[in-house]
């Protein structure tokens, strides 16, 4: 396995373009976004390997073609180098192209001497990682040009190699895909029995309910709008933040929580059960203006970036799970720099309540769809751990593990 540098590639034609999108008054904007049309992708669109084109703003391809650069095309890979760092994808299947912003640069290879897929995984071994963080941490922001990612350094092996590397590493995440998107039919079901029985009162017997007053309009009698904090309890209080340095000495099998992943795994834990992990700053808001939430089911350790939630009876955690999903939480953020959503604002937010029983029963509809959620995700965790252990070794630049590859 040869290490290179990227500027080596492009020089050898493994490497044909390398781009971003456009800077300055070129700049697509909101004003100019619609429902349909080409992806404008920006690193809030990629996750887990991938990016969403579904929930990815939509500019209009007219304008899409005026602009000079930023062109991605199906098979290219992707890198975020401005603000969030690191985060990597392929380009699906698209009919012309998708736009990026200039947070994010694409790989254009050369299939007869660089594989995409592979490109995608040396991308993420801690070796290039390291790399990115020391150039980035060079700015005020993190940040890292074009002109010095082609100074980054990878390994490269002879193309059956890629190949080899590259097959063993989809199979894990065609598994993880998988089982999110059956998380993502499951939540759907969820939160579309939710919707039916909780913003449009068409639960079970309604027709003999009639509608009365309260603040957020006309309601099932019997019904009540209460605020979060009398729904919720919080456990805020009991979080502790661990330092990177801190967590690499107590490694272990235990998620350390974040505002929207899971950051690392430590050998303790502060919660045991089932808990609703709602974001307090940095990325607070998913593309659709609702909360960053997490519902975990397990013994973990969240840092002081993610409000604790625990649903109070008779309302259940996932119940809070499902309504905050649907909420419009760009009304109750502050902070412009670095978006917040602070324990205050957060308790202003209402639900409507039904009588007990009806809660109940709700729970015996839902709480499979739930469980069955919390296992997969629970599974995709355990993938996701597997395949990163694993890609360094296979990158590593290692000539026996490229001999034992090969052999396999």
């Amino acid at each position: 396995m040869t290490r290179r540098k990227i500027k080596d590639l492009i020089a050898d034609n493994a490497i044909l373009e390398v781009q971003d999108g456009n800077h300055g008054e070129k700049h697509p904007t909101a004003a100019d976004y619609i429902d349909d049309g080409v992806p404008f992708l920006m690193a809030r669109d990629f996750q887990n390997g991938q990016v969403d084109l579904r929930s990815a703003c939509k500019i209009p391809k007219s304008l899409g073609d005026s602009l000079r650069i930023g062109f991605a095309r199906t098979g290219d890979v992707l890198l975020t180098h401005k603000g969030t760092i690191g985060l990597v994808a392929i380009v699906p299947e698209v009919p012309d192209y998708v736009m990026l912003t200039p947070q994010v640069t694409y790989y254009r290879t050369n299939p007869a001497k660089l594989m995409s897929s592979y490109l995608k995984y040396a991308f993420q071994t801690p070796f290039f990682r390291d790399q990115l963080n020391s150039f980035s941490a060079q700015s005020t922001r993190p940040y890292i040009g074009i002109t010095a990612q082609k100074e980054l350094e990878l390994d490269v092996p002879a193309l059956p190699v890629q190949r080899r590397i590259a097959d063993i590493l989809s199979a894990y995440d065609e598994l993880i895909e998988n089982s999110q998107r059956r998380i993502r039919i499951l939540e759907t079901m969820a939160r579309s029995l939710y919707r039916e029985w909780f913003v449009l009162f068409r639960f079970p017997g309604h027709e003999k309910i009639p509608l009365v007053d309260s603040p957020l309009g006309k309601i099932p009698k019997g019904w009540e709008v209460k605020r979060l904090d009398e729904v919720a309890e919080n456990f805020d209080r009991l979080r502790k933040p661990l330092s990177k340095m801190k967590r690499a000495a107590i490694q272990g099998k235990y998620p350390y929580y974040g505002a929207a992943k899971v950051f690392d795994y430590v050998n303790d834990f502060i919660f045991d059960g089932e808990y609703l992990l709602m974001a307090e700053d940095g990325s607070v808001i998913t593309t659709d203006r609702a909360p960053v939430l997490q519902l975990v089911n397990e013994k973990f350790w969240p840092n002081n970036h993610t409000h604790v939630l625990r649903g109070k009876s008779p309302i259940s955690t996932h119940f809070l799970y499902l309504g905050l999903s649907l909420v419009d939480i760009s009304p109750y953020i502050t902070g412009a720099a670095q978006p917040k959503i602070t324990q205050e604002n957060m308790n202003r937010i209402q639900f409507f309540c039904a009588p007990n029983e009806l809660h109940a029963d709700f729970d015996r509809l839902v709480a499979p769809m739930i469980h069955e959620c919390q296992v997969l995700q629970c599974e995709a965790q355990n993938l996701c751990r597997t395949r990163d252990l694993l890609l360094p070794r296979l990158l590593s630049g290692n000539g026996g593990m490229e001999h034992a590859i090969f052999k396999a």
